[in-house]
């Protein structure tokens, strides 16, 4: 049973909801973000990313970055940038893009079904990555990025979206990369306890994205815990934002692998223990993989199709992965890139910047490159529910949530 509470939220007004709406902190670099900020100043990547208001010297984690974040989120709230609900509500949020919508409930997940393993992950999370997260929530008081969760689609909530999506929405936009953002306040109190009981007859709950940010929010909830011993469970440091979408509608593009070098083998060395594992078939143009057990590999100007050889295919949720496979049969033992979290010679692409990134990266900076077939939703589920975990970087979710359109105060 998931616990799935509405919330008394602060939102932007509509007039610069638009200007508001910033992807994620995590998507762009430092100087990316500065950019992003000089462009449009209300972005919120101000605040996720406070570190654009100082020089270059100051360090991306100094103290002073995050007391900025709250002064600015503050100073936001105070001069009536944000409004804040009269009651807790839940918000209907839907995203489309290239023609096609998802639709998911906005909403407050409790940190006790994800450390009772109602709420699954399939990633491993860096402390490193955590700590900034945790410090940046604590200093607000407040949550600013939503969590990407994911539920086996469920008969009462698309009835119930359904019908709430023919009323006008308070927000309708469309984003610079042309991503639809449409969102309905859902304050009536029969709804609200309707939906609330829909997600308590659901099982079991999976991060889509956000680990990082599910894990930093917990674990500030943790030491919310510590110093208030006395707490109910009720207080809003035990839940952390969320969008929660029907795995019906999700998408799931690749996350493509570029490596900058053969690891000291020629290219036809190279080859020859590739074909130990693959039927290497050369291919005229820039080539996607159309089905699982087919990977694309691009060097020296020519493309190849990897097909993995039929005795060596696993049944092992893990190891059955395309990214497994290619880890396990050419990045480790060929090319010598042990942990792919750490090793400086390999580089990630998401499937959204297509195959031409791929081409792009080979001319400047990398010397091979390999296309993924994308994992799919059951095989994520299949591998949560096992309570087993993913080699990194094997989604990419497209359209990426916003951030600071729904602000969840502790």
């Amino acid at each position: 049973m998931a616990l799935v509470k509405a919330f008394c939220g602060f939102r932007p007004r509509a007039d610069i909801v638009s200007k508001v709406a910033a992807l994620p902190y995590d998507v762009y670099t430092r100087q990316e973000a500065k950019a992003e900020v000089s462009k449009e100043p209300l972005s919120f990547l101000k605040i996720d990313r406070a570190e654009v208001s100082f020089s270059d010297d100051v360090d991306t984690y100094d103290e002073r970055v995050y007391q900025k974040a709250k002064e600015l989120l503050d100073g936001m709230i105070a001069d009536g940038s944000y409004l804040k609900e009269e009651k807790a509500v839940y918000y209907i949020y839907r995203l489309t893009m290239l023609g096609r919508s998802q639709t998911g409930i906005v909403a407050c997940a409790s940190i006790d079904d994800y450390l009772n393993h109602v709420i699954k992950k399939h990633e491993n999370t860096r402390e490193e990555k955590e700590l900034d997260r945790i410090r940046h929530v604590d200093t607000l008081d407040a949550q600013t990025g939503p969590i990407f969760l994911a539920y086996r689609s469920n008969a009462v909530l698309r009835d119930m979206l359904t019908r709430k999506k023919q009323e006008e929405p308070v927000y309708s936009f469309i984003s610079e990369d042309n991503v639809g953002h449409d969102v309905w306040v859902i304050d009536q109190e029969q709804d609200i306890a309707d939906i609330e009981a829909a997600f308590a007859d659901i099982e079991s709950l999976y991060i889509a994205d956000g680990h990082h940010r599910a894990a930093s929010a917990v674990k500030v909830g943790i030491k919310r815990r510590s110093e208030h011993p006395a707490y109910t469970g009720k207080e809003e440091f035990n839940f952390f934002l969320s969008v929660l979408f029907p795995d019906d509608e999700l998408l799931i593009l690749p996350y493509h692998r570029v490596v900058e070098d053969f690891n000291g083998l020629t290219k036809q060395a190279l080859l020859e223990k590739i074909e130990e594992h693959f039927e290497v078939t050369i291919k005229d143009q820039p080539y996607t993989p159309e089905k699982k057990g087919t990977i694309g590999m691009y060097l020296e100007g020519t493309w190849y199709r990897l097909t993995l050889h039929e005795h060596l295919q696993e049944i092992h949720p893990v190891n059955g992965l395309d990214v497994s496979v290619l880890q396990n049969k050419i990045l480790g033992p060929i090319l010598g890139i042990e942990d792919p979290r750490t090793d400086k010679r390999i580089d990630f692409v998401g499937g959204i910047k297509g195959l031409g990134e791929l081409n792009r990266r080979v001319s400047l900076d990398m010397k091979l490159a390999f296309s993924m077939y994308p994992t799919s939703m059951s095989e994520l589920f299949s591998i949560a529910d096992a309570d087993l975990l993913m080699p990194p970087k094997s989604t990419w979710f497209e359209p990426k949530l916003r951030s600071g359109i729904f602000i969840h105060q502790l």
